[in-house]
C-alpha cells in the first residue's frame, strides 16, 4: 500500500506559462486533485485539507500568478478575465504531465474555476467550488453581469481600501486598525470569533500577495462615475471586474456535463448577495457617500447570479450539489473542516 505523507512538499514548477511554488501530497500516482486558492491568500491555506484527501488522491495546490512564491515577473493582464490564471493553470498540468483533475477552488480560486470549464473542459473531472466568486465577476454590475456603468466604475483595483495596501506595503503584521491583514481576515474571511491555529502562516501567506499598480490592486482609471474610479488593465482585481468577464456564462455552453458542488457558508461576508466588500452594498448603507441609489448602481447579487448559472448548467445536463454550512463564513475547509470534509469526500466518491 502507498504510504502517504503527513507533511505537504513544495516544489517550484517552470511550465510554458508561470514558475511558481506547487505545493503536494498523497501518492505520485493517485488521482489528481487540484486545489486553487483565493484572493490575498496562496496555497498554504489548502495544506490541513490536502493532507486529509482520502488515500488514493493525489492533492497539487499551485501559488497562482501575482500571489505568494509566483515569478514576480509574471503579471496579469485583466483585459483577459480570469484566463491568465485558467491558462496557467491548463500549463501547470501539462509540465506536471497530468491530463485531467478533480478541481477545487475558494473564493478567486472559484471563479478560475469557472473559466477553466468554460476553455478547458476536458482537463476537469470534476468542481468543488468553495464560496466562489460569482461567474458575472465582482463589484459594480446586475444580475445578468450587466456593469452599472459602460466603464464599470465601482470595481476592480479602485475599489480595494488605499489603508490596507498601505499596510500591505509595509509588511504590517498588527493589529491596531480595522484596516490591517489580521484583523480584515479575522472580521471576514472567517466568522468570528474562529481564528485559524495557523494564523501566522495564514498571515504570512496573505501579506505575500504581490502589491503594486501592476499586481494588488492593479492599476485604475478615473471615472466621470460614481465613485470616481473605474478597472485598468493589469492585476487580479481589474481581472475580476464584470467589464473583463468576455463570457460568464461559456462554463454553460463548453458541452461540459462534469459534477459540480457549490459549497458555502450561510454567513459569508465577501462573496454574497450584500457583500461588505462590494461598493454597491457599502454605499446603500451609506459607508461610501454619493450612491445614486439602488436602480443605479444595486448591491451585487453575487448568489443569486451563482445560482442562475448553475439553473443554466444543470438544464444542459450538468450535475449540481449544493451545500450550505450554517454559522459558517467565507473559508468553510477551514472553520468546519469535518463538515467541509463529510460533504467534499462524498462528492469525489460518487464519480
Amino acid at each position: 500500500m502507498t504510504q502517504i505523507p503527513t507533511i505537504t512538499e513544495a516544489r517550484r514548477v517552470a511550465s510554458d506559462r508561470l514558475e511558481t511554488r506547487v505545493l503536494f501530497a498523497g501518492p505520485e500516482d493517485g488521482v489528481p486533485v487540484i486545489f486553487v486558492h483565493g484572493n490575498l491568500s496562496a496555497a498554504t491555506w489548502w495544506e490541513e485539507t490536502m493532507l486529509r484527501l482520502p488515500e488514493g488522491y493525489r492533492a497539487i495546490a499551485p501559488d497562482l500568478r501575482a500571489y505568494g512564491e509566483a515569478d514576480p515577473a509574471a503579471k496579469v493582464d485583466a483585459t483577459r478575465g480570469m484566463r491568465d490564471f485558467s491558462d496557467d493553470l491548463a500549463a501547470l498540468m501539462d509540465a506536471l504531465g497530468v491530463t485531467a483533475a478533480h478541481m477545487v477552488g475558494h473564493s478567486l480560486g472559484g471563479a478560475v474555476l469557472w473559466q477553466m470549464l468554460a476553455d478547458h473542459p476536458g482537463r476537469v473531472l470534476s468542481l468543488t467550488q468553495v464560496c466562489p466568486g460569482a461567474p458575472q465577476g465582482f463589484g459594480g454590475c446586475k444580475l445578468d453581469g450587466t456593469p452599472c456603468f459602460p466603464d464599470n466604475a465601482g470595481s476592480g483595483g479602485g475599489a480595494v481600501n488605499p489603508d490596507l495596501i498601505a499596510l500591505m506595503k509595509a509588511q504590517d503584521r498588527g493589529d491596531e486598525t480595522p484596516n490591517h491583514m489580521r484583523n480584515v481576515l479575522n472580521a471576514f474571511v472567517w466568522k468570528p470569533p474562529f481564528v485559524p491555529e495557523r494564523i501566522e502562516d495564514i498571515l504570512t501567506s496573505a501579506l505575500a500577495q504581490h502589491v503594486g499598480e501592476a499586481d494588488y490592486p492593479g492599476d485604475m482609471v478615473t471615472s466621470d462615475n460614481w465613485p470616481g474610479v473605474a478597472p485598468g488593465k493589469l492585476g487580479p482585481i481589474n481581472a475580476l471586474a464584470p467589464i473583463h468577464q468576455a463570457d460568464p456564462m461559456g462554463f454553460t455552453k463548453s458541452g461540459a456535463t462534469v459534477p459540480i458542488l457549490w459549497l458555502r457558508g450561510a454567513d459569508d461576508q465577501v462573496v454574497a448577495d450584500g457583500s461588505l466588500f462590494d461598493l454597491g452594498t457599502l454605499g446603500s448603507v451609506g459607508a461610501v457617500p454619493g450612491w445614486p441609489g439602488a436602480e443605479v448602481f444595486p448591491p451585487q447579487p453575487m448568489i443569486a447570479q451563482t445560482e442562475a448559472a448553475l439553473a443554466a448548467y444543470e438544464a444542459g445536463g450538468g450535475r449540481v450539489e449544493r451545500v450550505v454550512l450554517a454559522d459558517c463564513g467565507h473559508s468553510p475547509y477551514l472553520e468546519q473542516p469535518a463538515a467541509f470534509d463529510a460533504a467534499f469526500h462524498d462528492f469525489l466518491a460518487s464519480m
